[in-house]
């Protein structure tokens, strides 16, 4: 069985997929904005993924669901 770092996405799914990271990026307060925050969404959107989503407001959705994303101390 292959681990989740195996997964392969066509390159339309990742363009899909950063176009979506980029979104929620933008739709943050910009003291959010910060590599951290952006690392911890692409990590939930690829979760996201890895289980086989494709629709784009989920994978919106779950980008922001984790509480991994906040203001830097």
């Amino acid at each position: 069985m292959l681990s989740d770092r195996n997964t392969v996405y066509y390159p339309e799914e990742l363009a899909l997929m950063g176009r979506i990271l980029d979104q929620v990026v933008q739709s943050l307060p910009p003291n959010l904005r910060t590599p951290s925050n952006r690392n911890a969404l692409a990590q939930n959107i690829l979760a996201c993924a890895r289980t086989g989503e494709r629709d784009p407001d989920e994978l919106r959705r779950a980008a922001l669901m984790a509480p991994k994303v906040g203001a830097a101390a």
